[in-house]
């Protein structure tokens, strides 16, 4: 028997701890973050759970591959968001889907979109489902007779690779744990480590335009792609699988970030490379967190192109258990196939020592056999113990939110995107509108920042709030906090987004962002690959 996802939360039903495990790891939550519930709370079990009665009926050529079990539609009724894990904690599944379809090609998704579009339904591709922005929600306006939601994790194959150009076709529904086991069969990998990487799928990489491992350069799935194809409600959308290409708008950069309002993308032709053998890696602690900004900067505009350059403030390393919350912490590594990195990392730390940077004995330096296996921000022998603690922090965040949303604590992250010359200001601003959001809503709490990744004319600040939840109300501090901070993100010149994309969550402050013509070319497109408006209405345009 196959594992199940928990319906309700992170991970797998047989992972969720015991009362007498949750007990114990609220007592430290508590005893790190000053709040918080002594006795956790239990989720609502799925058989408590009562849903609205399905509202459309499969025809018997796609009956065998539809679902209205009330365990299908409640695990694709939600993404991962904060306000997701809270709903579904408290058995709160308004909204699910009226039928969920698992095609398992090309032929029976176009029959799906054929039946849906007869039937007067909406149609939500879903991958993993660990949309943090509402994109997978079936939340759909009245004049839809129902909802679809179309999973594709049978289409989880790499189907070719390409060693001579370093390259693989991928299908759409491979999630990245099973992608990088079959990639590495070839001896290749993706390197692409979102941190849901557990439990998401190529295609939702593509949808959402993901952040991946590399903190420089490679920063998203976009860099990645040779070609994609998709299916839309007119037809096979199939871009030429090319390296480069000057001719006209790229129809690849159409599709990436289109979170399924134009097309199912179905499978992609992807670069890879050679799995990582060399690397070396630091934890660089810094004064304050705006020297540790000012050094990134400078290594950022120094050609140096480093897979992880992470810069966590003080509070933040506290409280994730990588150092003691005296200082800004820096982790930076290298890595490559095919020769060392040390003196990268030697001329990256150099850069550090200028701003007051300092650090134990660089590691690395040496070719690792098992490099490259799956983790994200490197690894490896030389990696420093705050760098190995992060990376497993980073790795179990997930988890530890359905831990919090248990002891009442709210747990909410924003990430955007700002030039250098505006950062100080930008962090500023954004900090003291968020705090002051929170300490006015929960009367406490706190709110922290990282650098996920970071390019030479500016950083992606990501932002973590934690506060004391009010049972009942939490919904409403969450918004009221979320809405605080994306103002003060717009209002200072950042995007709403810089890697978890737009959805449902993010729609106010997208349409004040992009530039009007440009919506109005993208609801020509949309009405000409859509005419009936049924792929995920709601999510980038109305319908």
């Amino acid at each position: 028997m196959s594992r199940r996802l928990k319906h309700w939360g992170w991970g797998y039903e047989d992972e969720q701890p015991s009362a007498a495990q949750l007990r114990t790891a609220a007592q430290l939550v508590r005893g790190r973050l000053g709040f918080g519930a002594d006795e956790p709370r239990q989720p609502v079990p799925l058989a408590a759970v009562s849903l609205p009665p399905p509202r459309l009926t499969p025809p018997p050529s796609l009956r065998a591959i539809c679902s209205t079990e009330p365990y299908e539609r409640a695990r694709h009724a939600y993404g991962s968001s904060y306000a997701d894990v809270v709903r579904g904690f408290a058995g709160r599944f308004e909204h699910p889907p009226d039928v969920v379809a698992f095609p398992g090609g090309e032929a029976e998704i176009a029959s799906l979109l054929e039946w849906a579009g007869e039937a007067g339904a909406a149609v939500i591709p879903f991958g993993g489902g660990t949309s943090v922005v509402g994109g997978v929600e079936p939340i759909v306006a009245e004049r839809y007779r129902g909802v679809l939601t179309l999973d594709l994790r049978r289409l989880d194959r790499v189907l070719e690779v390409d060693p001579v150009s370093q390259a693989a076709r991928i299908q759409a529904g491979a999630l990245g744990p099973a992608l990088e086991a079959q990639l590495s069969e070839h001896g290749l990998t993706l390197r692409h480590f979102p941190q849901s990487f557990q439990f998401s799928t190529l295609g939702g990489w593509l949808a959402t335009r993901s952040g991946g491992h590399f903190a420089t350069l490679y920063t998203h799935i976009d860099e990645l792609v040779e070609s994609v194809r998709a299916v839309t409600p007119i037809g096979i959308w199939e871009s030429r699988r090319l390296p480069g290409s000057g001719a006209g708008i790229s129809p690849d950069r159409m599709l990436l970030g289109s979170e399924g309002i134009l097309g199912v993308i179905t499978e992609a032709w992807m670069r890879v490379r050679p799995r990582p053998r060399w690397r070396s890696s630091a934890a660089v602690r810094f004064a304050s967190f705006a020297a540790g900004a000012a050094a990134v900067r400078e290594i950022s505009q120094a050609g140096l192109h480093p897979a992880n350059c992470r810069l966590i403030d003080a509070e933040e390393a506290r409280l994730t258990g990588v150092d003691d919350g005296s200082a800004a912490l820096l982790l930076l590594a290298f890595e490559a196939a095919g020769h060392d990195v040390a003196p990268w990392l030697e001329r990256a730390l150099a850069l550090c020592a200028a701003h007051g940077g300092s650090w134990r004995a660089a590691g690395g330096g040496k070719p690792d056999a098992a490099a490259g296996g799956g983790k994200p921000d490197g690894g490896g022998g030389g990696e420093q113990d705050a760098a190995a603690g992060w990376r497993e922090a980073f790795l179990r965040a997930p988890y530890l939110r359905d831990l919090l949303v248990a002891i009442e604590v709210i747990s909410e992250t924003f990430e955007t995107a700002i030039t250098w010359e505006r950062f100080d200001a930008f962090h500023a601003a954004v900090l003291e509108r968020t705090r002051t959001a929170v300490r006015e809503t929960c009367g406490a709490g706190l709110v922290t920042c990282r650098f996920t990744h970071v390019y030479p004319d500016g950083p992606a600040p990501y932002y973590t709030v934690l506060a004391p939840a009010r049972p009942g109300g939490e919904l409403e501090q969450w918004a009221q906090i979320k809405r605080a901070a994306a103002e003060a993100v717009l209002a200072a010149g950042g995007t709403i987004t810089h890697h978890h994309a737009v959805g449902r969550a993010h729609r106010p402050w997208y349409d004040r962002q992009r530039p009007e013509p440009f919506a109005a070319a993208l609801r020509a497109a949309k009405a000409r690959l859509d005419p009936a408006g049924i792929l995920n209405p709601g999510v980038l345009l109305d319908p």
